[in-house]
């Protein structure tokens, strides 16, 4: 009974850290980090801070960086992840919302250019 008792002990001091080692530990995040970057860095140089829902979201991107990178520094390499992949899907979100109303806009001006020359065209005669 000794001898299997000493054999599970000797097993279990032997095969332990291998296992918490396999497992144990998550590189650091850097690629993400990156992509949360460059994402939030196209929402701002589409201009996301001028456009009320899209400010809401460049934010939340940013902020969550910024703890990416205190998570990543503590050496939370798996909460440094999850939070990454927030930041860059809300930067995206914002980068599609900043797209969305310059299109909006972009629709609008183009039917008032078109009322603009159909009066014109009238006015000149050029419409039966």
């Amino acid at each position: 009974m000794k001898s299997v008792i000493h054999k599970s002990i000797f097993s279990l001091v032997i095969v332990a850290p291998f296992v918490s080692a396999c497992g144990g530990s998550i590189p650091p995040p850097n690629q993400r980090m990156a992509d949360a970057q460059s994402a939030e860095r196209s929402a701002r140089e589409l201009g996301a801070n001028g456009v009320p829902a899209a400010q809401l979201s460049l934010t939340l991107a940013q902020e969550q960086i910024a703890q990416g990178k205190a998570a990543m520094a503590d050496g939370d390499n798996e909460r440094a992840d999850g939070l990454l992949k927030r930041a860059r899907a809300d930067a995206e979100l914002a980068v599609a919302q900043a797209r969305e109303t310059g299109a909006r806009i972009g629709g609008q001006e183009a039917v008032e250019d078109s009322t603009t020359q159909k009066t014109t065209n009238a006015v000149q005669g050029a419409v039966k």
